[in-house]
């Protein structure tokens, strides 16, 4: 899973980040179990505490949960799921129009744009 982290941004934040993508986009399953800690630790060259952090926030998040002694899993709370996604949506979006904002384009231009970019990308996929 070659990822490589920002140093700007703390790890566990990134960790988490990356972890809701994979569940909001379906490459972690409802339902399907995690690796355990030490495991991404190794996987990723962090320490495990720092992965602790971020998986902990995903519980808080409401998209993981453990079980005493069987690990953690995501959760398969679908609505849940569909929350979160419309939630990395908007920061995305809130993202991007805070930084093209500057360079002056109308709405208008900009729906252009994204529209001429997603066809680009759909027609090369």
């Amino acid at each position: 899973m070659g990822y490589e982290f920002d140093s700007n941004i703390p790890i566990y934040l990134q960790l988490r980040h990356y972890f809701r993508m994979q569940i909001v986009s379906g490459q972690l399953a409802p339902g399907e179990r995690m690796p355990p800690v030490r495991e991404i630790a190794v996987q990723y060259g962090i320490n495990p505490n720092t992965v602790q952090r971020a998986l902990t926030e995903l519980e808080e998040d409401g998209l993981a949960y453990s079980q005493r002694t069987a690990g953690r899993f995501i959760t398969e709370d679908r609505d849940r799921i569909a929350q979160m996604r419309q939630i990395l949506a908007k920061e995305t979006v809130d993202t991007f129009i805070k930084d093209i904002r500057p360079f002056g384009f109308s709405l208008d231009d900009i729906i252009d744009v994204m529209k001429s970019q997603w066809s680009d990308d759909n027609a090369s996929s």
